[in-house]
């Protein structure tokens, strides 16, 4: 009688579910059904057994696929999973206002082109934020002072109307803000100084808890507020030798700081149903028994997150990668390499690269006009990848590049 007990509450909520594609109506294997922290993975049916009591609202992620927030309550056997294959434009802290010209045009191309999303700046480097969050640490040191979105609500209501696929990017641990007002968190110099780069910027320590949990909570912030995706950017070391940390700065040491940091980023997040992605360098795709001495490497990034953004500038590679004496000539070959190089550790649905919208500015110093976006564009479509971004830091773009819609 006793093992009956406890055993009835499970039979008297536990429920069946099926997965599908929404397009195909093939059953969903390997999807991620959320209820609060508890994680169900649907087999090769597609089913999920979920409990109706353990939470009112139950998120579904799939890679490649949007986030879907449904009601337990709800009636039915069957879900349909939309797929999506994104393609993004990035929108700068100042370009990310309502009220400029820059987010105009971005929301005309998303009517008029192909482009279906928005990477949208909410910490910047500075440190600075969007909108106003609720998290305390940001409102004591006046994060929001300089904000260029007023009303997130309304903001997010506006986009989804529109079925734009949201990406929230977050500057990790660059953070001239935090490190002013948190010095003990700040990369030092050997003298026990703040540490700037060459353009005046701090950065906190990523061995530090306080500045990983304050990060994790501007993500959590955001989930909250309906961002399909978080996208942590500089979630690194900086690239430079001779700097002051916490713990001894070797290889071991940066990889498991960022490897935990990422971890409890993921599982802050679950309840929210949102994706997590991690931007990094394109060079750390080659050098895979490394960490390029930023605590990067493409087998530790894929653990904890859901998809990876290499920044696959041509521009940004030296002269010699693939015997190519000028990368920013060679787009296509470019990315198309690397990205088959990181495929070998990372499904290719896993991957979304960042791709050059701006001038090269270390070789021939010409523009990146039509034909080099198709090629980049080409790329990733070759490799079977979710998608891609576009990245051009004054969030200008034209048509150039981008099929109609």
């Amino acid at each position: 009688m006793r093992y009956l007990t406890l055993l009835f509450p499970f039979f008297l909520f536990a429920q069946e579910l099926f997965l599908v594609d929404k397009v195909t109506q093939k059953p969903l294997a390997n999807a991620q059904f959320i209820q609060n922290h508890k994680l169900t993975i649907s087999d090769e049916n597609g089913k999920v057994i979920f409990d109706t009591g353990r939470t009112k609202i139950a998120h579904v992620k799939a890679y490649g696929y949007r986030p879907l927030h449904w009601d337990v309550n709800a009636t039915t056997e069957k879900l349909e999973i939309e797929p999506i294959k994104v393609k993004g434009l990035y929108l700068s802290f100042w370009g990310a206002s309502p009220k400029t010209k820059t987010f105009a045009n971005a929301m005309n191309l998303i009517d008029t082109t192909e482009a279906n999303a928005l990477v949208i700046d909410v910490k910047s480097e500075q440190g600075m934020m969007s909108y106003k969050t609720g998290v305390k640490e940001a409102s004591a040191m006046d994060a929001h002072y300089n904000r260029t979105i007023k009303d997130i609500n309304s903001y997010m209501k506006n986009l989804k109307a529109k079925k734009v696929y949201t990406i929230a990017r977050i500057v990790c641990f660059k953070d001239e803000l935090s490190a002013t007002n948190h010095p003990e968190r700040a990369v030092k110099r050997a003298d026990g100084t703040v540490w700037r780069n060459a353009a005046k910027m701090a950065w906190v320590d990523p061995f530090n808890a306080e500045a990983q949990d304050y990060i994790i909570s501007i993500a959590v912030d955001a989930a909250k507020k309906g961002f399909d995706e978080i996208n942590f950017d500089y979630v690194r070391f900086p690239a430079k030798d001779d700097l002051v940390f916490s713990q001894e700065n070797n290889q071991e040491n940066r990889l498991k700081a960022i490897n935990h940091f990422v971890k409890k980023a993921s599982l802050r997040l679950r309840p929210y149903g949102v994706y997590l992605s991690l931007d990094t360098y394109g060079y750390v795709a080659w050098n895979t028994k490394g960490d390029t001495n930023i605590g990067h490497n493409t087998a530790v990034l894929a653990q904890h997150a859901d998809y990876l953004a290499p920044m696959l500038y041509p521009s940004g590679f030296n002269k010699g990668i693939l015997g190519i004496d000028d990368p920013s000539k060679e787009p296509y070959r470019i990315i198309k390499a690397t990205l088959l190089k990181m495929e070998e550790t990372v499904e290719p649905v896993r991957l979304r690269p960042w791709l050059q919208y701006f001038k090269d500015y270390a070789f021939s110093r010409e523009h990146y006009n039509d034909f080099e976006v198709k090629e980049q564009i080409r790329a990733s479509d070759d490799t079977n990848c979710s998608g891609w971004l576009l990245w051009n830091p004054s969030s200008r773009y034209n048509r150039g590049g981008l099929l109609p819609k």
